[in-house]
């Protein structure tokens, strides 16, 4: 079926194509009984104006556009980004606007992606995630004029609006956790190394570690494959760690596996402590320690600000409230390891 045309409205109306533009469009040139008439036969029938019109005529497309440059899967098995979008849209359907979300092989893609969706005058706005070092999106933004928030820290939002949380108050308060606990072997299994946040983490880290006896992090694409990998490598070094922090829930579930798979006890062996704590942490056995954030009030805060930047407004920059350590049962004093005597 063809999509509903003004020469439909028209047709089934009686009347000329410039009257149903008068009526449409709210102009004066037909009676109140005419114009009622020819907007009911629009609702009927579906008519909707198309986005290369309202381009023409100035209005809003009432939608916000999110370039993803992942694989398409990542959206499938990671709870961030499910729980990112519904924010997103919980806070746009409540407005009558719609998310117009593709998928990007690269950074170049994904620009030409806005640059394709401003053009034509398909959104009104967008939602800038996962910053890299040296991102050449903000910039590219903010010479085409698009209105748009990045979801993540200042130091590369560039002269875009950023709504972000604190990384480094978290690493530090986990590190601290587990010292307590008594751990002195500590590693953990990071996502991309070129993220802003990775970079962040990874500092922090390293600063809140100084002075333990061991620590690495290993750097991964956030899959529960690689996380798994890394873990069994991890753990089968011979002064393998006593615990593991993982930067997202995928790839601690997916380290808790491995880990048992080898027969060690988690949290006896091993403690395990995810970043975000999805329904995933809960469910597993153990449960997982986590940090705990609300991911769809995050998402929910960034399309708020859009929206007011499409409006006219300055919001402002927003930080959101940082994670918090949830401990549960993946996380226990590490078990004293007796050391077999060189000569057997």
């Amino acid at each position: 079926m063809k999509r509903p045309t003004i020469a439909d409205v028209a047709r089934q109306a009686g009347v000329s194509k410039g009257a149903v533009s008068y009526a449409l469009n709210g102009r004066p040139g037909v009676s109140a009984s005419t114009r009622a008439r020819i907007l009911a036969i629009a609702e009927e029938i579906g008519w909707r104006p198309s986005s290369a019109a309202r381009a023409l005529n100035g209005a809003h497309a009432r939608a916000v556009g999110l370039a993803v440059c992942r694989p398409a899967r990542t959206l499938g098995v990671e709870p961030f980004f499910m729980e990112l979008i519904s924010g997103i849209e919980s806070e746009l359907s409540d407005r009558s606007y719609a998310l117009m979300l593709q998928m990007a092989a690269d950074h170049d893609q994904e620009i030409a992606i806005y640059r394709r969706w401003w053009g034509e005058g398909r959104i009104d706005g967008a939602i800038l995630v996962d910053l890299h070092v040296d991102d050449p999106r903000p910039a590219a933004f903010a010479s085409l004029g698009l209105p748009a928030v990045v979801i993540g820290h200042p130091s590369g939002a560039g002269p875009l609006l950023p709504v972000w949380s604190d990384d480094d108050g978290p690493v530090r308060e986990t590190v601290r956790y587990l010292l307590a606990l008594g751990h002195r072997r500590i590693a953990r299994v990071a996502g991309l190394p070129r993220l802003v946040h990775t970079v962040l983490r990874d500092r922090a880290f390293t600063e809140a570690c100084e002075g333990v006896a061991e620590y690495v992090t290993v750097h991964t694409d956030y899959t529960g494959e690689e996380g798994a990998r890394a873990t069994r490598r991890l753990l089968s070094s011979p002064d393998r760690p006593t615990a593991i922090v993982y930067d997202n829930d995928i790839m601690a579930v997916a380290g808790l596996s491995a880990a048992q798979e080898l027969r060690l006890d988690v949290p006896g062996d091993l403690s395990v402590v995810a970043w975000d704590d999805s329904p995933l942490c809960q469910v597993v056995r153990p449960p997982l320690t986590a940090l705990s954030r609300d991911i769809a009030a995050y998402g929910a805060q960034a399309a708020r600000r859009l929206l007011s930047l499409v409006s006219g407004e300055d919001p402002g920059p927003h930080e959101e409230e940082a994670a918090r350590l949830t401990p549960r049962g993946s996380t226990a004093p590490p078990r004293v390891r007796e050391r077999v005597p060189a000569d057997g």
